[in-house]
């Protein structure tokens, strides 16, 4: 009977501490997020004029369709920025996500669709929450899905500015960092 008894405790122990259920694998995120902390001293180089306090978030959310491997199909952006300390009356010209490390200017590769014909002019100097929904313009030769791979692959080798009239090649810049 003592036999028994301990061929059951060691059968109970094992089961207690052998693996549970294989885990199913988590299906890849349909949404990504990226924040940018934006400042001019972040520009390459540095802002040093009138907007050179200017500073700013930036939130990028990547809404994607995936097919049954997983593999991105397609992908829109929906930008959303606020900026701060800017002189009053400034005009924000373009906004989007470049190509570049932190120390590099880089080409665009996804816009907004802010364009210089109709900027948004900062009457005291700040912006809150400026959004731009569902966007697809990407750089010439690429699509969403490709580019969105790349950036979610190495959200640090891209940037996201904000161009000013008195800064028109760029008066906040940001790298982008993916959120959990």
């Amino acid at each position: 009977m003592k036999r028994y008894a301990m061929m059951a405790g060691a059968v109970l122990l094992a089961t207690a501490c052998g693996s549970s259920s294989p885990t199913t694998p988590t299906a890849p995120a349909n949404t990504v997020v990226f924040t940018a902390a934006l400042a001019a001293a972040n520009e390459v180089p540095a802002i040093t004029n009138a907007d050179a306090n200017a500073k700013g978030t930036a939130t990028i959310t990547f809404n994607l369709t995936r097919d049954a491997a997983g593999t991105i199909t397609a992908a829109v952006a929906n930008f959303v920025y606020s900026l701060n300390s800017f002189p009053a009356g400034t005009q924000i010209r373009l906004s989007h996500i470049h190509l570049g490390g932190p120390t590099v200017s880089g080409g665009v590769v996804w816009d907004t669709g802010l364009t210089a014909a109709n900027p948004i002019t900062l009457a005291d100097g700040t912006l809150t929450n400026q959004t731009f929904s569902n966007n697809t313009l990407v750089a010439a030769g690429l699509t969403t899905a490709t580019l969105a791979q790349q950036i979610i692959d190495n959200p640090n080798a891209y940037y996201f500015n904000v161009h000013s009239a008195a800064n028109p090649g760029g008066a906040v810049r940001g790298q982008l960092v993916r959120q959990p």
